[in-house]
């Protein structure tokens, strides 16, 4: 980090103050409205990314460049007080050794994957120390068959939504090429301007036609949400988590994949990252629901088939959106905190005879919810619900929608190439959070060529998130040799 930069974060630190400070002073900073509700019960959630590193960890050098980097910001250095019945941020000195934590390992064990998934299982079970600032780091030097080492930070969602973080993570890496260097995050391509653009009366139609769709889209769309809220809820599958799975441990696990096979795909079928993903999504949650209800069928003795699935099963996705106009990597000047928005995906579950049919349905999704202000207005309705009412109303509403919905889905951008962590360069990144009432939540982490899916599910729940594994990423296969088959005809 340039003297730049610091000087930056010493001016706000500067602004919050010290621990020291009085207890009604301007130096204590109030929760934002995201923040409230990420304490409150039924949301309390964490965030937890395991890294994977190329070489043993030295932890005496990444306490240094903790100290150097990530405690200088006030999210980090600042503990959680009441203060005349409100919660407030208050700035604290930082003892590293109480966030860094070394567990004592066997590195000849028979299965260190499996013990790296029980610690990360037994971190899910108990909550985090809210006497000191809210965020730790595990450091284990136990070789497994993707790392030399994993690295598992565990951030109260109160800090801040996936998006700041990791931005505020990226500020601390460096390209491992140029130790120098700021990671490098994918530039958002510019429209097509080599296409001609409508004149005239046509262009002024298209505008108010765009505008009347941004309307009619948003309003069923908000519609939806309040019979969310009220009463619409999503069918009961063995995805779907009961009353209380906020409070059961999860099970993370990851898997990773091609990122240029979901590139190859995106451009064949002239769509983005995030319409293949979402096809992928749906056709692996289709394959492994069809297995399921298949096992339940051959145990009632019904006669063989291939397809299982129910009709008209309503399965949906709650997506956390960021709603923020910067983007890229931030630092002490950008807004920090929850500036997240939620929108409601729906699935189509069901076999395909073309499995390219998924894509398309992807696609006609994204393009719809890409004209609504959904993410918009559920930010500002929260916003105010939490100023009129209080924050245990507005988590009250957002259990509500995130409870009657099966999943939780979000797609975070990576860099483009290899990073490292204070000279330790790192391997993979499987984001992923906990806390809240679904028994699974899907993430999709880029990073240099690779695609990381990362799964937290509960276990009492989905007893083989592997398997469900294997079927999102033989979807991503499926799509690949249809697309190539189909452009080998052409």
């Amino acid at each position: 980090m340039n003297s730049t930069e610091i000087q930056e974060i010493d001016q706000v630190e500067a602004k919050i103050g010290t621990e020291e400070a009085s207890p009604v002073s301007k130096d204590e900073v109030p929760l934002s409205t995201g923040s409230l509700i990420f304490h409150e019960p039924g949301i309390n959630c964490c965030i937890i990314a395991i890294m994977g590193y190329k070489s043993k960890l030295d932890p005496a050098v990444i306490k240094e460049g903790l100290k150097q980097t990530l405690i200088k910001h006030p999210c980090f250095s600042s503990k959680l007080v009441m203060n005349s019945g409100k919660k407030k941020w208050i700035r604290t000195q930082v003892n590293v050794d109480n966030h860094v934590i070394l567990p004592e390992v066997d590195t000849v064990m028979e299965s260190p994957s499996q013990f790296i998934e029980d610690y990360v299982t037994y971190l899910t079970r108990i909550p985090i120390d809210l006497s000191k600032p809210l965020w730790e780091l595990h450091l284990v030097n136990l070789k497994t068959p993707e790392a030399e080492a994993v690295g598992i930070f565990r951030i109260h969602h109160s800090i801040g939504d996936g998006m700041s973080l990791i931005s505020l993570l990226l500020a601390c890496c460096r390209k491992s090429s140029d130790p120098k260097a700021l990671p490098t995050l994918p530039k958002q391509k510019q429209a097509d301007s080599r296409h001609p653009h409508p004149h005239g009366f046509f262009r002024l139609f298209l505008a108010i036609w765009s505008v009347l769709r941004l309307i009619l889209n948003t309003l069923v769309d908000l519609l939806l949400f309040v019979a969310t809220v009220v009463f619409l809820k999503d069918t009961k599958t063995p995805l779907k988590g009961s009353s209380g799975v906020e409070q059961n441990a999860k099970k993370i696990v990851h898997r990773t994949v091609s990122l240029d096979d979901i590139k190859l795909v995106k451009d064949a079928m002239g769509m983005t990252v995030n319409d293949v993903i979402l096809g992928v999504t749906e056709a692996g949650l289709s394959r492994y629901l069809n297995r399921k209800y298949g096992e339940v069928d051959r145990g009632k003795g019904a006669e063989q088939k291939s397809n299982h699935l129910p009709r008209n099963i309503r399965l949906r996705a709650t997506a956390l959106v960021n709603i923020r106009q910067t983007a890229g990597i931030q630092k002490s000047k950008v807004k920090w905190g929850n500036q997240i928005g939620y929108i409601c995906i729906p699935f189509t579950i069901a076999l395909r005879n073309d499995p390219l049919d998924y894509l398309r349905g992807a696609k006609a999704a994204g393009d719809r919810k890409k004209l609504s202000l959904e993410a918009i207005c559920t930010h500002l309705t929260n916003k105010c619900v939490v100023k009129l009412f209080g924050s245990k109303l507005s988590a009250a509403l957002v259990y509500r929608v995130i409870f009657n919905t099966t999943m939780t889905l979000s797609n975070v951008v990576g860099p483009v190439e290899e990073i490292s962590l204070y000279g330790h360069p790192i391997a993979f990144i499987a984001p992923s959070v906990y806390g809240h009432p679904q028994a699974l939540t899907c993430h999709f982490q880029s990073y240099m060529n690779k695609m990381s899916i990362v799964l937290a599910v509960d276990p009492n729940v989905i007893p083989d998130p592997r398997l469900l594994c294997d079927d999102l990423e033989e979807s991503l296969k499926i799509f690949k040799d249809a697309v190539v088959l189909a452009k080998d005809a052409d």
